[in-house]
């Protein structure tokens, strides 16, 4: 089961009964782009409880298409990794 942005709002306006759908919407909509526009920016974020994503960067690299064969250079490229916190982790495992 995948959680959704839409499940996300629901769950927010579920445990919040002072906030109305669309401020629950507003709310997590806001969330979302402070979370892109930072890492966007190259910084890290950090959610205490949950885990850190991180941007790191990658240089470009010799690579292979699978299905003919045929080598190339795969550029330089920034990915988003995450490191979860020890709670969830810990929390995961004994699940």
């Amino acid at each position: 089961m995948t959680l959704t942005k839409a499940d996300l709002v629901q769950q927010v306006y579920k445990t919040h009964p002072t906030l109305t759908k669309s401020q629950s919407t507003a709310s997590v909509e806001t969330f979302l782009t402070l979370s892109k526009s930072s890492l966007i920016n190259g910084q890290d974020l950090l959610l205490s409880g949950f885990g850190k994503f991180n941007i790191k960067d990658k240089k470009s690299r010799r690579g292979r298409n699978p299905q003919t064969g045929n080598e190339l250079i795969l550029d330089a490229r920034r990915v988003v990794t995450f490191k979860p916190s020890g709670i969830l982790r810990t929390r995961i495992n004994s699940a």
